[in-house]
């Protein structure tokens, strides 16, 4: 029976160990899911070492938007790859691109040897490239171990044709993970149709707040689908629904 590997975005301790007890296999943490992900605080990778016996993948994001970095925004990812190292992270997830749209090469290659002996993802500023063959082998010659993507589709069923050459054409040569809009109820169908060997999700729910006291007049977020006294925290029964959903896929 073929294994899948499961990676879970987390943005909080909580989501940590939530993956965990749900049967996730690796972390990427992130903060600001709502742009995409940022760079966790090194208070937050501290705590989630401490307290998560997983693989631990912080990504190295300093803002959000696009993924051309400037020299300023380029030393702050080297510094925040060396906390990680410092902390004992097992890897990190990076994401670099020309103006042209196509993969960052010189710079992703030094980031990635700055990063040895922690392991490298390349995220879905792969899903921003102009040619995604030509980027696959960019990708594989800056030395990453994985690439994250949805098939460049806004989610990963949808793109899973695409996922599934990239599987072909990558000949082990690199891990594919296949993620965007993977929920439980879709894991099996994505993994029959893709055919990749890793998923990512952040698995998550939407918890109420604790507050008692909660002003009607003002609303700090404002964001449709997003609740204002909402928690949004990975569950390990949906963690576990996934990768049930996603085997399936796979060995049926």
């Amino acid at each position: 029976m073929k294994k899948i590997t499961l990676e879970i975005c987390a943005t909080s301790v909580a989501s940590c160990i939530a993956a965990e007890e749900g049967g996730a296999d690796r972390i990427e943490l992130c903060d600001n899911l709502l742009e995409g992900g940022t760079t966790p605080s090194y208070g937050m990778i501290a705590a989630v070492r401490e307290k998560c016996g997983l693989k631990i993948y912080p990504i190295i994001r300093p803002r959000g938007g696009d993924f051309l970095y400037d020299d300023a925004e380029l030393d702050i990812m080297q510094r925040d790859i060396r906390a990680c190292k410092d902390l004992g992270c097992d890897g990190v997830v990076i994401g670099l691109l020309t103006a042209d749209g196509k993969v960052d090469v010189e710079r992703t290659r030094a980031l990635v040897e700055l990063a040895r002996p922690m392991g490298v993802t390349f995220h879905r500023a792969f899903d921003m490239t102009d040619d995604p063959f030509q980027a696959l082998e960019d990708v594989i010659a800056t030395g990453c171990e994985r690439i994250l993507t949805s098939g460049q589709r806004n989610t990963a069923l949808e793109g899973a044709a695409l996922i599934r050459e990239l599987v072909e054409k990558s000949a082990g040569r690199i891990r594919i993970m296949a993620g965007s809009g993977l929920r439980a109820h879709n894991a099996e169908a994505l993994a029959k149709a893709s055919g990749a060997p890793e998923y990512h999700s952040t698995a998550r729910d939407y918890i109420d707040s604790r507050m008692e006291y909660r002003n009607p007049n003002v609303s700090m977020g404002g964001i449709p689908g997003v609740p204002e006294y909402g928690i949004s925290v990975t569950q390990a029964p949906i963690v576990r629904a996934i990768r049930e959903g996603a085997e399936a896929g796979l060995n049926g």
